[in-house]
């Protein structure tokens, strides 16, 4: 479907107010969209964070995720930078959750103690983030961060996650394996045939092997222990209503460590959100994108983690490029409509039950959706590379090289922890924590060889990728 281009070709624009009824509606739909990813995010921390056996403790954490997200759009639709965009978890602080929860010390803590360390992390990383788009940093740190830098960061977001995927999905293929047939049936083979199929094809492909699996548990065939048990008794069990209270699971602990691994995710985060403002404003009928709202979106991105690292979902918040694509099928571009989604996401995210009724999808159809959802980010992050001269020796060398080590150093340190004794535990901790996080050691391998190895701005892809926004970073920059 071709995307509109002016204010002319949108049923709404992003200052319109439609009709109560369609605007409720088109909020629920804008949820829907937001929905998959926005659970993923809890189901993949609850193993590292220790509550995947913990059902009334993930249904918590989920139900906290959706209440953040929609306080976060709030702000940012209201107050930021006013654009029609979703705010919700961000893949991009998995590598360094997962590196945090295994630092030394941490396989004997509980719950509780690793959730205080993720959200110390989250809480110095988001003010870090506040100030780069208070004071314009972003534009000076754009400047070292083109294509052949997002391509491999973005890739290994995807990448490091490949053992939750078929592991999971194979604990029962049958099940797992049906999830994935489903997602591939649906995203790619029959979108075209229904508007339900190119908007909710994740949505519907996990609700169609959960009912399968209901089915089979109800008629006996997966008895209590079969990986693809579904059991209602976490629903059942879990309060209607519970109101997320901040530090609910303790105050937060600020390791050094941990906050520096944790910028690399941030990093990443604001390079991937300024993308979406772009693409955001084009779709909705708003202007392009100026200096002062790309600093502004980016402070409140940051006071939306801040909020989310108070609150303990054990993530952040992100701008979702899901529901820009939402915008574009649907023509709907409205402000309005986003802001009730966002009241939809905090009520239903005070409604425990709700979060709990997600602890009972079983594990082969989590798994199924993350061999789907994982290589997708993958390769939208090396659909970057569409800018960069693929001919040039310099930049597939930097290209491989910071994929592979991404992917390799990480496997290094999880097998050899440095150690410096007690005085230096610290910055064994630091090195550690860096080194375990795979999206980290890309950027910085693909940043310091992209801005250090000679090459033309045509051939690192520079001249076409800087076409929206070069006046942007002129203006940040000055």
């Amino acid at each position: 479907m071709s995307q509109p281009e002016s204010r002319n070709d949108l049923v709404y624009g992003i200052d319109d107010v439609p009709p109560t009824g369609e605007t409720l509606a088109l909020g629920f739909q804008h949820y829907l969209t937001m929905f998959g990813s926005t659970v993923a995010v809890p189901l993949l921390i609850s193993k590292p964070l220790g509550i995947d056996k913990d059902p009334e403790k993930l249904g918590a954490l989920i139900a906290t995720m959706f209440f953040v997200s929609g306080i976060t759009t709030m702000l940012q639709t209201t107050w930021g930078n006013r654009l029609p965009l979703i705010q919700g978890g961000t893949f991009s602080f998995l590598a360094p959750t997962f590196a945090i929860c295994g630092m030394a010390g941490m396989a004997e803590a509980g719950f509780e103690v690793r959730m205080q360390h993720v959200q110390g992390a989250i809480i110095v990383g988001a003010v870090v983030e506040i100030i780069v788009g208070a004071t314009g940093l972003v534009g000076r740190l754009l400047r070292f961060v083109g294509p052949i830098v997002i391509a491999p960061t973005i890739a290994l977001i995807g990448l490091a996650l490949f053992k939750f995927g078929a592991p999971n999905a194979g604990q029962h293929w049958p099940i797992g394996g049906l999830t994935i047939v489903l997602i591939i049936l649906f995203s790619q083979y029959l979108r075209k045939t229904h508007r339900a199929f190119e908007l909710y094809p994740i949505l519907l492909a996990i609700v169609g092997a959960w009912v399968v699996a209901a089915l089979c548990t109800a008629t006996g065939l997966f008895p209590a222990g079969h990986p693809s048990h579904t059991s209602l008794a976490n629903l059942h069990s879990a309060p209607w209503i519970r109101i997320p209270t901040p530090f609910q699971w303790g105050m937060p602990t600020f390791g050094a460590a941990a906050i520096i691994g944790m910028i690399a995710g941030y990093i990443a985060s604001m390079v991937e959100s300024i993308g979406d403002y772009y693409a955001c404003a084009r779709l909705s009928g708003a202007p392009t994108p100026d200096a002062k709202v790309v600093n502004r979106g980016i402070m409140f991105e940051g006071i939306g983690c801040l909020v989310a690292g108070i609150m303990g979902t054990g993530n952040g918040t992100t701008s979702y490029s899901e529901n820009i694509g939402a915008i574009g099928l649907t023509r709907v571009g409205a402000r309005r409509v986003v802001q009730a989604g966002a009241i939809i996401m905090i009520v239903l995210g005070l409604v425990a039950k709700f979060g709990a009724l997600f602890t009972t999808i079983p594990g082969p159809i989590v798994g199924g959706m993350y061999c789907a959802m994982f290589g997708m980010i993958a390769s939208v992050g090396l659909s970057n590379l569409q800018f960069v001269d693929l001919n040039s020796s310099r930049n597939l060398f930097i290209i491989g090289f910071a994929i592979f080590m991404g992917l390799s150093v990480p496997e290094y340190f999880a097998a050899n922890p440095l150690t410096f004794g007690d005085q230096l535990a610290w910055l064994a901790n630091i090195l550690n924590t860096l080194g375990n996080t795979g999206m980290a050691v890309g950027a910085f391998s693909a940043m310091f060889l992209d801005n250090t190895i000679p090459g033309t701005d045509e051939e690192r892809g520079l001249n076409a990728f800087n076409v929206m926004k070069d006046e942007t970073i002129e203006k940040a920059s000055a």
